[in-house]
């Protein structure tokens, strides 16, 4: 079953994390068991604290939704060992049902060795036309082919050189033997006892039992009995040949797993091969695929939390296939191929919505779930105290705190007493709740950083100040804006640079010192976007 990751926006907050975790969980309550809860940032001080209150590890890190190479219905042909035969190679090809072009060849670690085609085959035979001697073929390779019984064999052999001689029982006379030479004859005892007495490489006796008494007598000499005629025997001896000495070894291309199909058509189409080998990330093969495979790939299915716009999502989105959006924000531009689930309502957080859906749909959340959801509706709405806060979202939150045992007003205490300056740099601190907005052609970037107490983190304005000119000049920013929000205030101190002048005329604040202190604003999405797209239109 391919998965399906929920995902919430970019520098997660815990509204968006825990949304991703108990979506999950309800969907796959339902009997879908294919959803994973998932994160595209680093968690929260404060995110990270509430997963370990309640028990919960944090969701699968993914950086990209691009469409890779185990997404592909690629092929998975026999492999063959790099030690068998190309008669055993050639017996694959032809009754191989996929009708796969190329094999892959692996070393005995499983890695890959070679590829080999019908063609390296046909062109190998050909060569043996003028060249009637073979050269190190593994005794177990001949026995195989030959379908034959090891007789004798020379101390320590493993492998038969020489010059093919073949002799017929309609010819006169012997032939010429010699110790380099390998014979293939019939029921003809006057032909293997002169090959034995000239000690050849090897007697391959044909449709014939060898005598005993030649057996007995001969003391250098590997000897093997086969059912085949002594046409078919030769070119089966020919065909004992290890795949490794005519397999193509040079100028691969490989690719991996994780490789990203934009790479891979790039790759293909500077190269010429029919199919190429897939390897895993311990480098073993595990199929190939070819230019069919990359006409209709399967995209990675994802399920949108607490966002829908794409600059916030997970990178590669557009080559996904977004499924559902679970949200409380503003519609933006996020397109879609076909039609999606949407929930959308005007609610102070995310998790508000999916706690009712929960009770849609007559699933009882866990005690730890229950206490980590009422954390969320807490977090997001600042324990409802911001504008964005409804009824339905404090009513959510009573109910998952009475499952979970839980005061709402000690549980947002704890949260925000979470102090975010402890083991922080000071990026860390302004990227971990950012968010960029895009409105009236206007690039914008929002960070929000909620604390019972702003004064230590107000302190550091001029080296916020500093960080933010320099990413609004690196990522050209029109503006980068910083809200210290404090709970016990219950006001923000504005931190500004960029455009200020659209910034006052649209919060109706005069900045001292690129700093202003706006009184009952706690609401980036409520109070602070809404104002700057109405000056903008």
């Amino acid at each position: 079953m391919e998965p399906i990751y929920i995902t919430g926006h970019r520098n997660p907050d815990t509204d968006s994390i825990v949304a991703a975790i108990s979506y999950a969980m309800l969907k796959n309550a339902l009997g879908e068991r294919a959803y994973i809860a998932a994160r595209i940032g680093e968690l929260s001080d404060q995110t990270e604290m509430l997963l370990q209150k309640f028990d919960f590890p944090a969701p699968k890190l993914l950086h990209t939704v691009r469409t890779q190479v185990s997404d592909l219905d690629y092929d998975t042909p026999p492999i063959l060992s790099a030690a068998v035969s190309v008669y055993h190679a050639w017996q694959t090809i032809a009754t191989d049902t996929a009708g796969v072009p190329t094999l892959p060849v692996t070393d005995e670690d499983g890695k890959l060795y070679g590829m080999l085609t019908p063609e390296e085959i046909a062109a190998y035979d050909m060569r043996f036309i003028k060249n009637s001697r073979i050269e190190g073929i593994p005794l177990f390779n001949l026995l195989a082919s030959l379908d034959g019984r090891l007789i004798r064999a020379k101390a320590d052999q493993t492998v038969v050189s020489g010059s093919l001689v073949i002799s017929l029982p309609t010819h006169t006379g012997l032939p010429e033997i010699s110790e380099d030479s390998v014979v293939l004859c019939g029921n003809q005892p006057d032909v293997i006892r002169y090959a034995l007495e000239q000690k050849a490489a090897a007697v391959i006796v044909c449709e014939s039992e060898v005598p005993e008494e030649l057996v007995a007598a001969d003391q250098g000499s590997t000897i093997i009995s086969t059912p085949f005629d002594a046409y078919t025997a030769t070119r089966l001896v020919i065909l004992a040949v290890p795949v490794s000495r005519i397999c193509r070894r040079e100028n691969l291309v490989a690719f991996h797993l994780t490789d990203y199909l934009d790479d891979v058509r790039e790759l293909t189409l500077k190269s010429r091969f029919r199919s190429y080998p897939i390897l895993d990330e311990h480098d073993r093969v595990v199929g190939t695929l070819s230019r069919f495979h990359l006409l209709r790939p399967k995209r990675k299915r994802v399920v949108l939390v607490d966002h829908n716009e794409l600059h916030q999502s997970i990178p590669g989105l557009e080559q996904a296939e977004i499924l559902e959006i679970i949200d409380h924000h503003r519609l933006a531009e996020v397109e879609t191929d076909a039609p999606v689930y949407v929930r959308n309502e005007p609610v102070g957080s995310t998790c508000t919505i999916i706690t009712s859906m929960f009770f849609e749909r007559g699933v009882m959340p866990s005690k730890k779930l229950a206490g980590l959801l009422a954390a969320a509706i807490v977090t997001d709405t600042i324990v409802f105290k911001s504008p964005t806060s409804t009824a339905i979202d404090r009513a959510m939150a009573e109910r998952m705190a009475k499952i979970a045992g839980l005061s709402l007003e000690k549980l947002g205490q704890e949260i925000f007493s979470v102090s975010p300056t402890d083991g922080d740099d000071l990026e860390s601190l302004y990227f971990t709740d950012f968010k960029q907005f895009q409105i009236a052609g206007h690039s914008i970037g929002i960070s929000q950083i909620t604390s019972l107490d702003t004064e230590s983190l107000a302190e550091k304005k001029a080296d916020f100040i500093s960080l933010m000119e320099r990413e609004a000049e690196q990522h050209s920013y029109d503006m980068m804006l910083l809200m210290l929000t404090d709970v016990l205030k219950e006001g923000t101190l504005l931190i500004a640079v960029g455009d200020l002048d659209s910034v006052s005329r649209a919060l109706n604040v005069n900045f001292k010192g690129q700093a202003a202190f706006l009184p009952g604003v706690i609401s980036r999405k409520k109070q602070i976007v809404p104002a700057l797209s109405l000056l903008w239109g």
